[in-house]
C-alpha cells in the first residue's frame, strides 16, 4: 500500500491552510474532509491582518473574494454602555462560505488530493500512521496533521483530556441584511455571553454569539432567547429588530471547550482549535488557525529538507513554536471571559476604558500577534 507523506484530517481553515503550504513547497498532500464546499461554519468570520503577508506567499488573493475591510472596534456592556477604538493592525471580514471555498479551489490547483470521507481512527506504529474512515478506507502516511476543528469523534477515540469534560458553551452564528457599518466590529456583551458582529463580502451582517448553556437551556427555541436575553443589551436589540435574516435559521455548535490541549498528542501535530482556541470576543481565532498551519507546515518542510533529523526534534520544536506564539494570547483571552462574565468587573472596566480610551488598543493587541513574518 503506498504511503503519503502528509495526510490533514480536517479540511477546515487550518487544514486547507496546511495543504496550500505544502504542496506549494512540493509536499505530497492528502486531505480528508467529510464535508463538501461550500459550506457555512459558526464563526467570527473575521480576521486579522497580520496573516496578510503569508496568505501573500502562498498566493492567495482574498481581495477576490470583495472582503470588508475593518479598522474600528465598538465594545458595548449589558447596558449598552459603549467604548469605541482602533484596531491596531485592523483586519477583514469574509465568509467561511466562501473563503473556505477559496482556499479548497486553491488546493486542488495546487494538486493536493481530497478524500470526502470521515476519519474513524488513527493508529501509529513503525513510524508511520495508518488512518481508517468510516466508509472501510485505510490510508497510510509519514506524518499526520490533526485539523479536526473544535470537537470530533477523532478526540474522543484518542481520549484527549479536553473532551472528558462538558462545557458550558453554546455558539450561534447566523448573516443578516441590515445596517452596520463596513469598517467596524462590534463586541456586545449580555448576561451569560457575548456577541461579535461584522459585515462580510455581500453587503452582509454576520453575528456570532457565545452563550452560556445553563442560561440558554432556560428557553424553547433561539427566537426566544434572543429577544429574551440577549436582547437586553440594546445595541444587540436593534440589530436583531432592524435586520433582515439571510438563513432559514441560524447555525450552532455546543459543547465549546477552551481548555488547555496539547500541541502533540500520539505524534499527530495538531493545528486551529484542535490545539487551541482563543474567546470569540478576542477576535483572533481565524488568523491563529492560519499561522499554526504556517508552524507546522513549514517545520514539516525543514524536516523533509534534512534540516530537522527526527520525529522527536519536530514534535518539540512544533510544541514550543506554538506555545511561544499563543499561549499567552491565550492566557489574556481566558481573563477578558471572566471579566466579562461577571457584570461588576465588566462596569469597572468600561469605565477605566472611559477614563483612559488609549487602553483598548493594548488590550487587543495582548490578544493579537504581529504580522508573520516568513521563514520559508
Amino acid at each position: 500500500m503506498e504511503t503519503n507523506k502528509v495526510i490533514i484530517i480536517g479540511g477546515g481553515l487550518a487544514g486547507l491552510t496546511a495543504a496550500i503550504h505544502l504542496s506549494k513547497i512540493g509536499v505530497q498532500v492528502t486531505v480528508l474532509e467529510k464535508n463538501t464546499f461550500p459550506r457555512h461554519k459558526v464563526c467570527g468570520e473575521y480576521v486579522s491582518n497580520e496573516v496578510l503577508p503569508y496568505l501573500k506567499w502562498l498566493d492567495v488573493d482574498v481581495s477576490q473574494l470583495k472582503p470588508t475591510a475593518i479598522s474600528k472596534i465598538i465594545f458595548s456592556t449589558t447596558k449598552g454602555k459603549i467604548v469605541r477604538g482602533n484596531l491596531p493592525l485592523g483586519g477583514f471580514g469574509v465568509s467561511r462560505y466562501a473563503l473556505d471555498e477559496f482556499l479548497y479551489q486553491k488546493a486542488l490547483v495546487n494538486g493536493c488530493t481530497f478524500i470526502h470521507e470521515s476519519a474513524d481512527n488513527i493508529s501509529f506504529s513503525k513510524d508511520t500512521f495508518s488512518v481508517s474512515t468510516a466508509e472501510g478506507q485505510t490510508i497510510n502516511a509519514n506524518f499526520v496533521i490533526g485539523a479536526f476543528g473544535k470537537r470530533s469523534n477523532i478526540d474522543l477515540k484518542m481520549h484527549r483530556n479536553f473532551i472528558e469534560h462538558k462545557s458550558p458553551w453554546l455558539a450561534v452564528k447566523a448573516h443578516y441584511e441590515g445596517d452596520f457599518p463596513d469598517d467596524t466590529v462590534g463586541l456586545h456583551n449580555f448576561k451569560g455571553g457575548y456577541c461579535g458582529i461584522s459585515k462580510v463580502e455581500g453587503n452582509r451582517i454576520n453575528v456570532c454569539y457565545l452563550a452560556d448553556y445553563k442560561t440558554f437551556k432556560n428557553y424553547k427555541n433561539i427566537e426566544d432567547y434572543q429577544k429574551e436575553v440577549v436582547s437586553k443589551n440594546p445595541n444587540l436589540k436593534r440589530i436583531f429588530e432592524q435586520s433582515r435574516p439571510v438563513f432559514d435559521k441560524p447555525l450552532t455548535i455546543s459543547q465549546i471547550s477552551f481548555d488547555k490541549k496539547e500541541a502533540v498528542e500520539n505524534h499527530i501535530l495538531m493545528v486551529g482549535d484542535s490545539v487551541g482556541m482563543i474567546h470569540p470576543l478576542c477576535g483572533n481565532g481565524m488568523a491563529m488557525a492560519i499561522h499554526s498551519a504556517k508552524i507546522a507546515s513549514e517545520l514539516l518542510g525543514q524536516y523533509f529538507a534534512g534540516t530537522i533529523k527526527s520525529r522527536s526534534q519536530l514534535e518539540a520544536q512544533y510544541t514550543a513554536t506554538w506555545n511561544h506564539n499563543f499561549n499567552r494570547r491565550l492566557g489574556v483571552g481566558r481573563l477578558l471571559a471572566k471579566i466579562l462574565g461577571k457584570a461588576n468587573l465588566t462596569e469597572n472596566l468600561m469605565r477605566l476604558l472611559a477614563m483612559f480610551p488609549s487602553l483598548l488598543p493594548k488590550i487587543i493587541t495582548k490578544t493579537h500577534g504581529k504580522t508573520i513574518l516568513l521563514n520559508t
